[in-house]
């Protein structure tokens, strides 16, 4: 007897809709927009009086955290800020970046975390291009902020933010943070996003090319991707998390909202160091954070005195360069258990995750380095994650060996780039988000980065742009030639290490290139070393940076 296939209803009678897609619409009562919005207003109500935020001698709890980004929000909505509208935040990790998370999309705005590193010109571009109407700023940076207004001919609500626990400064707004917040009102409601898809933030990567890109997030991937860190870290609830990675960096790769809807603590951080870290972990109670493998590097060459012990076992998020192995032996030592994640600006920080299998916790500390300097698997909320060749999108086999470009799909990647539909388009061209880097398919399906095609430098966790620092130090009157490339570095991960070829007759030392380097651009980005010699050439004239990278390497 020949089985036969079940009769489609729809095909034998057309014009019959399916029941499934009939009166089942969506309306008020099923259908909501995702948005991290609804994490505060839980929290608040179910423990308002849990610790929230801790900063030195500052503390509120829920309901008064609450209650500030209210007032915040309604703030914000009497001078104007409503949907699509732009503030921007020059804030180390302090209440106010904790409350501006949450306050400024509750006007409806879209916030602009700027990166305290930058320099006047950038920071003046970023506020232009972003097309800011307020901009939050602390009065440590007014030096570099009062330059960049110069720059700017937008006009700016600028509302200064006098920490207690900073170091003071200049106030260069019409008001200060605190006496705004009074103006709003404190049972204010806020607005919602009518589409998911709304932006709820904006931020800039400097890419490898010109001026930074404005990377746009929708209100679903910020919702998605704080709970996809809670799955990938088995975040119990109420966790105590130390701010050492900044809040600008993708908006603190989404944990103001995670930590928010666990309803645990934000341990503010205004400057990160080995004591004051030790310091907190022992006396808050810290059980998570996340940085740069520096932040490694500096709890275990801290010296005795400042180390602190702590009963808590405590659990460090970090990405940029694989733990070496003495490091994670030194860092289990210590109490703290590393996690190693990859994502990049364009999938709101963190995507994949070096997930732990639990046989591997037996094995010798050099197999558990080696198995920890893969980047791993996505993240539950990023849909799609492989290796493929650049041209024809076949995946690459799963050999370890075989690189190809590292693709990814799903609700964590990026609207686009602000205002400029022409990167956006070649981000996103054959269906994938185009990462630029390239990396090798495991047999087990984890993937490993084995280079970046943009050639950016990873130093400290901030991103170096080679085609900039090159382009800097051309200007230099002794340079001739130069071509920037990565050097590895115990403390930093990496650094830029700059190929200089001299102009005949014209003289010049590393330290001097070095200086001006730092006269013209964000410090962090100068070079560290300077190398003077030819530049390897193909015959065609195109440096042949693989041959500088060995070289640096070697250095």
């Amino acid at each position: 007897m020949t089985a036969t296939a079940p009769s489609d209803p729809a095909q034998a009678n057309p014009a019959q809709a399916n029941p499934y897609e009939t009166d089942l619409d969506r309306n008020a009562a099923n259908f909501v927009p995702l948005s991290p919005l609804s994490f505060l207003a839980r929290t608040a109500a179910t423990f308002p009086d849990r610790l929230a935020v801790a900063h030195g001698k500052r503390r509120y709890t829920w309901a008064q955290t609450a209650e500030r980004c209210r007032r915040l929000a309604s703030a914000l909505a009497a001078r104007g800020v409503g949907r699509n509208d732009t503030v921007a935040a020059m804030l180390t990790n302090t209440p106010e970046g904790v409350e501006a998370a949450h306050g400024v999309p509750m006007a409806g705005g879209v916030l602009n975390m700027l990166n305290t590193r930058l320099d006047a010109a950038t920071i003046a571009f970023i506020l232009d291009h972003g097309e800011a109407k307020v901009l939050l700023t602390d009065t440590e940076f007014a030096p570099v902020i009062r330059e960049a207004l110069t720059l700017t001919d937008r006009e700016l609500l600028v509302v200064d933010v006098d920490d207690s626990e900073g170091p003071g400064g200049e106030k260069l707004g019409e008001t200060d943070y605190e006496s705004f917040l009074t103006t709003g009102d404190p049972a204010f409601e806020g607005l919602r996003p009518s589409d998911e898809w709304d932006a709820i933030a904006l931020n800039y990567t400097s890419g490898t090319t010109g001026d930074p890109k404005g990377v746009v997030y929708h209100h679903r991937g910020a919702y998605l991707n704080a709970l996809g860190n809670i799955m990938v870290w088995g975040m119990k609830m109420h966790p105590v998390y130390l701010w050492t990675l900044p809040m600008f960096h993708c908006n603190g790769w989404c944990f103001p909202w995670t930590i928010t809807v666990q309803a645990g603590t934000h341990v503010c951080l205004r400057k990160v160091e080995a004591a004051a870290i030790y310091k907190a972990v022992a006396e808050e109670g810290v059980t998570h954070l996340c940085g740069a493998p520096i932040v490694m590097s500096m709890l275990l060459n801290a010296d005795e005195q400042t180390k602190q012990s702590f009963p808590q076992s405590v659990q460090m998020m970090t990405a940029a360069s694989p733990p070496p192995a003495p490091v994670l032996a030194g860092m289990q030592n210590l109490g703290i258990d590393v996690t190693h994640v990859y994502g990049l600006t364009e999938v709101y920080g963190p995507a994949v995750v070096c997930a732990w299998h639990d046989e591997w916790s037996i094995k010798p500390v050099d197999e558990q380095a080696a198995l920890k300097s893969r980047q791993g698997v996505r993240y539950p909320s990023l849909e799609g994650l492989y290796i493929a060749d650049a041209e024809t999108l076949d995946p690459v086999p799963a050999d370890g060996e075989t690189m190809g470009e590292v693709m990814m799909r799903g609700n964590v990647v990026m609207k686009g780039y602000l205002k400029n539909p022409s990167a956006t388009d070649k981000a996103f061209q054959g269906g994938w988000f185009r990462t630029g880097d390239l990396g090798v398919m495991h047999e087990d399906g984890y993937i490993e980065l084995k280079d970046r095609s943009k050639d950016v430098i990873i130093s400290g966790g901030e991103n170096i742009s080679t085609i900039e620092v090159e382009g800097v130090l051309y200007r230099h009157p002794a340079v001739m030639d130069v071509a920037v490339v990565a050097r590895p570095d115990e403390k930093w991960g990496e650094t830029p290490c700059a190929f200089v070829t001299l102009r005949p007759g014209k003289e010049a030392t590393e330290a001097q290139l070095i200086a001006f380097a730092r006269e013209n651009m964000a410090h962090f980005k100068a070079p560290k070393t300077v190398v003077f010699g030819e530049l390897p050439k193909t015959s065609t004239g195109k440096v042949q940076k693989f041959v500088l990278r060995e070289r640096a390497r070697n250095l």
